[in-house]
């Protein structure tokens, strides 16, 4: 029994050190320009989805986003409450006919503007859970690499706004 006592008491203070790096390692994070969590240096706008007569059905979520900083950033996820999933997709044009592909992250370049757009970089909502009515808003979370969780207002509508 005292044996177990000890191996709990090694695993305990194992545990607490490494939960003590991961405090530093955040703090330090927190603490780099770079990794910050600020998202004045990254702006969304016209953020919006077309109207959808049933629910159940896939939309593309389209929208402008522009990079003010100086580095790079990703766009890595996207939750709606209008839809159950949400995926990063671009239109590739390899061989045969233009195919949507699924891709694990959006690059948005430096000093940049990139529109998400139905022949290029977009998000599909997928399973949306209601119908959309034009006229009707909803917020969407937008997650990058750098500069955080950005909530977004989109508007149902037949083109950008």
């Amino acid at each position: 029994m005292l044996v177990r006592a000890t191996s709990i008491s090694r695993h305990g203070k194992a545990a607490a050190l490494a939960g003590a790096g991961l405090v530093a390692a955040g703090l330090a994070m927190q603490a780099d320009p770079l990794f910050g969590a600020t998202t004045e240096a990254v702006k969304i706008s016209e953020a919006w989805v077309p109207p959808a007569q049933q629910a159940g059905g896939d939309l593309p979520l389209l929208m402008t986003i522009k990079n003010e900083a100086d580095i790079a950033d990703t766009l890595l996820r996207v939750r709606c409450p209008v839809a159950n999933f949400a995926e990063k997709h671009i239109v590739d044009r390899g061989e045969g006919a233009p195919a949507m592909r699924a891709v694990p992250a959006i690059p948005i370049a430096a000093n940049s503007t990139i529109v998400l757009k139905p022949d290029g970089y977009h998000v599909m909502l997928l399973q949306t859970r209601q119908t959309l009515t034009e006229g009707e808003t909803f917020t969407c979370t937008v997650v990058f690499q750098r500069a955080g969780t950005i909530e977004t207002e989109v508007h149902v509508s037949r083109s950008p706004s």
